[in-house]
């Protein structure tokens, strides 16, 4: 691209879309130039923030269509427009890619909610953009399978943002398993300790509360952690089995004298869940300022201001005021997953809500060592040698404190700035492995048995 900017466009400008578009443009190798928001407040909001003209600013992700391409190449493939109309919905297939239809960007960041994903990603792989995709790819498989397929026909760069592959703490443990520091893996221990209070924000009160508006919780919150133990194994599952559910955040477990607001609630101050705990602190330790930094999360949730005015209007009439034990939830709050690797290696993940909101924790056991992880550190423990070490990864990567989501946007923009899609860590064809791996410990959950894959 001979050093241009990587040209960006967003669809979906919530908290996810935002964070990744800041990061984009923070590389100083990408620029937004375009945005595709149902919400006109929020659209409003991104088009200031990152610059983009009103031309450019679109209510739909439909809307992307049939627009004029801007100087860019054409698409990089054709697809068979009948069936692309069927995926994305539009009723006229020459509106999907018709002879004027051509990219206004490089690349796409699509952000919408899970079940949203098919529609925009599918239509945009077949007008030739680039695509970060948000994960989970789609809340069931035949979706996430034509986002591959549409991918595939027509040749762009994508990935999904599993961004566990992109931190300096993997890249340690990635060589060190790599280089036989343990020798052969042969089983592994994982915690995801998804948080008390995350739990109740995202998960009872949230967006991802309820798995047939969203997806299963093991999906939306766990494919994160799959994916990276697959990454780790580097070997494909071969069986799966699976245990958990709702123990807690339901109405039998409502104690007695709790309203139906937290702000009602008589015995909100006792709660560990209360509303008013959570979000009306952060709301005050914010100076109200103009030029005041974005409103952080998990508080940008809830209120777009962040003042403790606002905040306190939405747990009045909104989803985030609502009582842990009288919401609309059904997602689990706990849950364990055994899987098999095809070489006979074991797995063993526990995602539970009932823990501070922590890095995971993870334990390798090697037929020469040992490792034990916790986001920070690593403890390598030689059996050969009786040595008993430990790697601050901060240490081990001098100057290179970014984060998986910086480490992976950054991945993304070289890739495209490259056109070459080795520079990422994943492609959507690795992620949807690591779906059908979630897919069958869902359904082994449900119905008590052992999945083969």
């Amino acid at each position: 691209m001979s050093g241009a900017p990587v040209r960006l466009l967003v669809v979906g400008a919530g908290q996810r879309g935002t964070w990744y578009s800041r990061l984009a443009v923070r590389t100083g190798r990408a620029e937004i130039v375009a945005v595709a928001e149902a919400d006109p407040a929020r659209r409003a909001a991104f088009a200031r923030e990152f610059g983009v003209p009103a031309e450019r600013t679109f209510a739909s992700w439909q809307q992307l269509a049939d627009l004029p391409a801007a100087g860019l190449a054409s698409p990089a493939a054709t697809t068979d427009l009948a069936d692309l109309a069927a995926k994305t919905g539009i009723a006229d297939p020459a509106a999907v890619a018709g002879p004027s239809a051509g990219r206004i960007a490089d690349a796409a960041i699509v952000a919408t909610q899970d079940a949203m994903h098919e529609g925009p990603a599918v239509l945009l792989a077949g007008l030739g953009y680039h695509l970060l995709l948000e994960k989970p790819m789609a809340p069931e498989e035949g979706a996430a399978r034509r986002i591959a397929e549409a991918v595939t026909r027509a040749g762009v760069i994508a990935a999904v943002c599993h961004v566990l592959r992109y931190t300096p703490y993997t890249a340690v443990l990635k060589e060190l398993l790599d280089s036989g520091r343990i020798g052969r893996l042969v089983s592994m221990q994982h915690l995801e300790p998804v948080g008390w209070w995350h739990q109740a924000h995202s998960f009872v009160r949230g967006n991802w509360r309820n798995a047939a508006v969203s997806s299963p919780m093991l999906l939306s919150k766990a494919c994160h952690d799959v994916d990276w133990l697959l990454y780790l194994a580097g070997e494909p599952v071969r069986r799966v089995s699976s245990f958990g559910g709702l123990a807690h955040f339901r109405a039998d477990q409502r104690p007695e004298g709790a309203a139906d607001r937290c702000l009602d609630c008589a015995i909100e101050h006792e709660c560990p869940y209360s509303a008013l705990k959570l979000y009306v602190p952060l709301a005050q330790a914010r100076e109200p300022h103009p030029n005041a930094e974005p409103v952080p999360w998990p508080l940008s949730v809830v209120s777009a201001d962040g003042s403790e005015e606002s905040v306190r209007e939405a747990l009045r009439h909104g989803e985030y005021g609502r009582c842990v034990y009288a919401c609309d939830n059904d997602v689990v709050d706990h849950q364990v997953v055994s899987m098999e690797l095809a070489g006979g290696g074991t797995v063993s993940l526990t995602m539970t809500a009932f823990t501070p909101l922590e890095h995971r924790k993870t334990r390798l056991f090697g037929t020469h060592g040992f490792i034990d992880g916790d986001g920070h550190s690593l403890r390598v423990v030689d059996f050969r040698t009786g040595a008993d070490e430990t790697i601050d990864v901060a240490a081990a990567r001098a100057g290179d404190h970014s984060d998986g989501d910086a480490g992976l946007v950054a991945a993304f923009v070289d890739a495209v700035a490259a056109g070459d899609g080795s520079l990422l860590h994943s492609d959507v064809h690795t992620s949807l492995a690591g779906h059908r791996v979630v897919w069958a410990a869902e359904k082994a959950r449900l119905s008590g048995t052992v999945e083969t894959l």
